[in-house]
């Protein structure tokens, strides 16, 4: 009979106040739940051992690509299936359903299906963003244990199949939610953080760095993941500075961001136009002290960031 078992992997650093959510709402589905902890200095390892995680494991951070298959390597996993989901994330119980249903489906048939993508939501300041453009959006998160990896990316990686084909999950309601309950303070910080991870990101796929042949093949008529790295590709093309504001136009005009309210506009503008604009600074501030000497910023990437 198919293994239709499931081991959830949650990478966490100080994620006391969203763990407990993250694992109750996994634990009807999920039969392993594995914590990769960046040495935390909050009660999360705890926390996440009386929700009912199966273990916690320590790693020190590099980037959420290596932490993420550092778990794989090491989590003591003996379901056939992985779940992918951050400590600030949440399933809905439609979607529960709706994997153990379409798992039933997969057991009971010959089959090279190896992947699930479903519906990914993001609430901000406590609303859901069902525009511009952001829900609903698919992600691979479910997959066969031994046919997927993390993409070593510093930033936007995707499970990436070894081999197989996929299914989706579309529903509405069926959903994985992010959503963060920490102020904006933080919610800046973090995303000055992500800049530095995406300028470095930026400057690799415009340089060539980037090991193409192990990452998601960009494609406009692709999958999610795919159409996505495509229009990153593009979007490295564009002008600095122009790109975030026409971003922040396409998003929130021509997508309809506006129509979720004032927590749109803020989520629109700060994480559409500031945070890429911030990107960009940084883009700009290593390319001046390297006075567009690409020989010396390749050697500086590679010395500062292993790339």
């Amino acid at each position: 009979m198919e293994n239709n078992r499931i081991a959830a992997i949650i990478l966490t650093k100080d994620e006391a106040r969203h763990i407990e959510r993250c694992i109750r709402s996994i634990k009807g589905i999920c039969d392993e739940i594995f914590v990769i902890d960046s040495l935390s200095t909050d009660d999360t390892e705890a926390l996440a051992m009386k929700a009912g995680a199966s273990a916690v494991l320590k790693n020190p951070w590099k980037n959420y690509a290596t932490q993420f298959n550092w778990g794989l390597a090491n989590a003591p996993i003996t379901a056939d299936w992985v779940w992918r989901i951050d400590a600030d994330e949440y399933i809905t119980p439609l979607l529960a359903d709706e994997v153990a249903a379409t798992l039933r489906r997969i057991g009971s048939s010959a089959n090279d299906i190896n992947g699930i993508y479903v519906r990914k939501r993001i609430d901000f300041l406590g609303r859901p963003l069902l525009h511009g453009g952001w829900y609903p959006q698919y992600h691979l998160k479910i997959w066969r244990r031994g046919h997927g990896t993390c993409e070593n990316r510093w930033m936007d990686e995707h499970i990436r199949l070894t081999d197989g084909s996929t299914v989706t999950i579309d529903r509405r309601g069926a959903d994985q939610v992010d959503a963060n309950l920490n102020d904006l303070t933080w919610w800046t910080q973090k995303h000055n953080g992500y800049a530095t991870r995406e300028m470095v990101d930026m400057l690799m796929i415009e340089y060539g760095l980037d090991d193409s042949a192990k990452e998601i093949r960009p494609r406009l008529l692709g999958t999610a993941p795919e159409r996505k790295r495509w229009l990153k590709i593009k979007y490295v093309r564009c002008p600095l500075f122009v790109r975030p504001l026409l971003n922040f136009l396409y998003r929130y005009i021509i997508l309809g961001g506006f129509l979720d309210g004032k927590e749109g506009l803020q989520w629109h503008f700060l994480q559409g136009c500031w945070y890429r604009f911030l990107v960009d600074a940084k883009i700009w501030e290593v390319r001046h002290r390297f006075h567009n000497d690409r020989s010396a910023i390749e050697r500086w990437l590679r010395e500062e960031y292993g790339v």
